[in-house]
């Protein structure tokens, strides 16, 4: 059976069993589109078809695009990885929970591994009581006003020693903004979007008639409407207000804030798998695709793959259960998206959907990496 069968099967077998509302998935081998496919319905309710062009709310999706910003800034002497964030950030001081103050560094936002998190769903955590916003809800919260609630509770760990994901690319967002004397928006088309030609690719929907309806969790899925909250055992308790993205003083989320396409999103992979030409040089590619974090432990679902400067990084194929080569960097976004890039076999994939939490974390993402191999 060929790639674009397989392909065709998995997708198929999602849109009928209820799992998926609509999708578009690119692949591209060595360079070329060998498999494109549009399919369902990016409004239900209105029975609108899905688009290549649709418009997703990207979420995560949203991060290596802010680290790529990040690292172009470092190849210009802007930003240096081993900065302590109070460079730029001078009020920026959370505390460990003894009280003292440990020093953060601009790799450990990148790598997660700065002792920040996402919260958790359990007593006496701190992060739903501070208001803190990953870039999913709070419409209108300012991004000084999200930094000064981040820094207002304790970290979960001494710097360095773990690895935790969360809020660390908006507290990136908010150092670029310092360095470049730009909203972040303006950064990122200065220094990735823009040099890609990603013209549907920022903060702000410029055509809300191709955005993409969300849906979450149920089969068939739940419209969100003005706000949805995760109940399922995957992503749960994401709170979601998908108006967010309209509220022009809402800040600008390093870590979940953009809104893009698929064919854009496939240009920027497109430039990772080809060394970073024309947004990073070659060298400044081989150091973010390096696994920065040892052998800090993951969670079990996630063994096998360590972190870099933009995404995770594969490094034991066999402990993961994946047919994608060592080196392959891979990520998502909670809207409903998945991507990699393995770069050994020259191969880029794109997986959007505007279905949370399945095109994310659930079967979906795995079954086109599937597909793809074979």
């Amino acid at each position: 059976m060929s790639l674009a069968a397989r392909t065709d099967e998995a997708i198929d077998a999602a849109i009928a069993t209820g799992r998926i509302v609509g999708a578009v998935v690119l692949v591209a081998q060595g360079g070329e589109i060998v498999y494109q496919r549009t399919v369902g319905l990016a409004d239900r309710e209105a029975g609108l078809p899905m688009r290549e062009d649709a418009v997703f709310r990207l979420a995560s999706v949203s991060k290596p695009m802010v680290a790529a910003t990040a690292l172009a800034l470092v190849e210009r002497g802007m930003l240096a990885l081993d900065q302590p964030v109070t460079r730029w950030l001078p009020d920026f001081k959370p505390k460990l929970k003894d009280g003292s103050t440990p020093t953060i560094t601009l790799r450990q936002l990148l790598t997660h591994t700065s002792g920040l998190g996402y919260g958790d769903l359990v007593p006496g955590d701190p992060y739903r009581p501070a208001g803190i916003s990953g870039g999913l809800a709070q419409p209108g919260l300012g991004m000084a006003e999200n930094l000064r609630r981040i820094a207002s509770v304790p970290l979960y760990f001494a710097p360095g020693t773990a690895w935790r994901y969360g809020v660390n690319i908006d507290v990136l967002g908010g150092v670029i903004e310092q360095a470049t004397g730009d909203r972040l928006g303006d950064a990122v088309a200065t220094y990735v979007t823009g040099p890609l030609g990603m013209q549907d690719t920022g903060f702000a929907v410029a055509d809300r008639s191709r955005l993409a309806t969300p849906y979450a969790e149920g089969v068939p899925p739940n419209a969100m409407g003005e706000a949805y909250e995760v109940a399922g055992e995957l992503g749960r308790g994401t709170y979601f207000v998908p108006d967010r993205i309209f509220d022009p003083a809402s800040f600008h989320s390093g870590g979940a804030g953009m809104v893009g396409t698929a064919p854009d999103f496939m240009r920027f992979l497109e430039a990772i798998r080809a060394g970073g030409a024309p947004i990073l040089k070659t060298e400044t590619m081989e150091l973010a695709a390096r696994n920065h974090i040892g052998d800090l432990p993951r969670e079990e679902k996630d063994a096998g793959w360590r972190f870099g400067l933009i995404s995770a990084v594969l490094a034991d194929p066999a402990a993961a259960d994946t047919p994608q080569s060592p080196g392959t960097l891979q990520w998502g976004g909670i809207y409903g998206h998945s991507w990699f890039v393995d770069r050994a076999r020259d191969l880029s994939v794109v997986a959007f959907t505007n279905t949370a939490v399945e095109g994310c974390l659930g079967e979906f993402p795995k079954e086109i990496v599937r597909a793809v191999y074979g």
